[in-house]
């Protein structure tokens, strides 16, 4: 069937020994090294077994132990701080910030395999780590990139039904429709239709995933040609890896663009599985909805302004900034007045604040130094730099905001304007493009592990007040 790998693809899987892990190792694997597998198929079907036991133990032996309390302001603070679900590519940590299968952005810089030494990350690499939480080698990196532009052709029909809209509509309602689009050639679909097994739905959904991975980039750049260049499509580049190919048919060769965007997807490819996005992918996908149809939901989530929007208006605000002043060049004094001005007005200032974190977004930090490696002298950079100089005095000083830190907004749309992407409203794609990265392992994962329909439980406004009553 179509959603089966070779035999000779199977036959490769080697033999694995149960072993019944407790809680105390079953991490082991975290920042190991992967096998000698340069399949990533291969090197997920191995660990399946032993995850599916991990999950077995859990339920069996830790089910009824609490995980905390629901308190009402949970509830009514959009489920903030509330334990509900397993992630598995990575976690948030309100200090330390994101960690991806346990390591910090700066590790994933230093162990994961670059395009060249010394450079950031691979998002191939990312993705290889968040799968199967391992280390990557190159030759597996370099063979996962091949198998993904493979992957990457664009039946016709999905460039006609993104043409069908209007050249006006937002990039992202443009996006949403050529994933749809291309969920006619869904894996999983068939798969259940014919009848596969619960145990083997994993397989069209890693196949799903897969192709819809591969075939963003190509999605992506074709909408940006035709809503801001001459519509021409720049075709894949075989010999590109994966960012450095979106970058290449978006229409931008400069080397360090292309490094730039390796960073870019990698940072953004994940940030654990309570945000919009992430969320909204896991819900749709638990009643069994396939890969193209949760992501497309999941972009949706993320076009809102509150959400992946925030880049595109980030921006928006320091050319604000420098209309007003007449110049990027205006001192610590002149922009304090200019950012009290925008919080008087009742409006926020873009790019601070998380719902999670309490420090500075260390996806900010990394941008920060990619910037002073490639453009210090850069007018836009060094505003940005005098706004987190300016910003979180102000913002602690008000007294309402738990984080006046930068996040990972607050920096990228000046990178991108810098190597010449300079239309604001296409940014929340590029981060769609990246969000993949860490929706896809777990939609995949979901269905190996049998994650269940998801389906919480809400009360009536009279409810919550009568409980309330009842424990006070």
């Amino acid at each position: 069937m179509a959603f089966f790998r070779s035999v000779s693809a199977l036959s490769r899987l080697r033999s694995r020994v149960g072993q019944q892990s407790n809680l105390a190792n079953s991490v082991r694997w975290l920042q190991t090294p992967s096998s000698s597998n340069t399949d990533l198929y291969s090197e997920l079907k191995e660990l399946v077994p032993e995850y599916q036991e991990r999950v077995k133990k859990l339920k069996k032996d830790h089910g009824s132990v609490e995980l905390g309390k629901i308190t009402v302001d949970m509830v009514l603070g959009g489920m903030r701080g509330m334990t509900a679900l397993v992630w598995l590519g990575s976690a948030v940590d309100p200090d330390e910030g994101i960690r991806f299968r346990g390591m910090s952005i700066p590790e994933c810089q230093k162990k994961l395999p670059g395009a060249f030494p010394g450079g950031e990350p691979l998002p191939e690499a990312v993705l290889w780590l968040l799968l199967t939480g391992k280390i990557p080698s190159k030759a597996q990196v370099d063979s996962l990139s091949q198998e993904l532009r493979s992957r990457a052709t664009i039946p016709d029909y999905a460039y006609k039904a993104i043409d069908a809209l209007p050249v006006s509509a937002h990039p992202m309602t443009q996006f949403t429709t050529g994933v749809m689009a291309l969920q006619v050639q869904s894996e999983f679909q068939k798969a259940y239709e014919g009848g596969i097994t619960k145990a083997r739905y994993w397989e069209p959904t890693y196949e799903d995933t897969m192709n819809l991975i591969a075939r963003l980039p190509a999605i992506a750049a074709y909408i940006y040609r035709r809503k801001y260049k001459d519509g021409k499509i720049i075709p894949l580049d075989d010999s590109l890896d994966y960012g450095a190919n979106y970058a290449h048919m978006l229409g931008f060769d400069d080397p360090e663009m292309l490094e730039f965007m390796r960073l870019y997807i990698s940072i953004h490819s994940d940030h654990e599985g309570g945000n919009v996005s992430s969320h909204t992918a896991h819900l749709v996908a638990s009643p069994l909805s396939d890969p193209y149809l949760a992501f497309a939901a999941a972009l949706n989530g993320l076009a809102g302004p509150l959400h992946g929007l925030a880049n595109q208006e980030v921006l928006r605000w320091i050319r604000s900034i420098v209309a007003e002043f007449g110049t990027p060049n205006i001192s610590t004094e002149q922009l304090a007045d200019y950012i009290n001005k925008t919080l008087s007005r009742g409006q926020v200032v873009p790019g601070y604040g998380h719902g999670v974190l309490r420090q500075t977004d260390p996806r900010y930090t990394c941008q920060r130094e990619f910037a002073l490696k490639h453009l210090p002298n850069d007018p836009y950079f060094q505003l940005v730099s005098k706004i987190k100089e300016v910003v979180p005095p102000i913002l602690t000083k008000l007294g309402k905001v738990k984080n006046p830190w930068p996040n990972v907004d607050a920096h990228s749309g000046v990178l991108l304007n810098y190597y010449g992407l300079t239309e604001e409203n296409y940014y929340t794609v590029l981060f769609g493009v990246s969000r993949s990265f860490g929706v896809g392992p777990q939609l995949i994962w979901d269905r190996a592990l049998g994650m269940p329909l998801e389906r919480p439980k809400s009360v009536t406004l009279e409810k919550l007040e009568q409980l309330v009553a009842k424990s006070s």
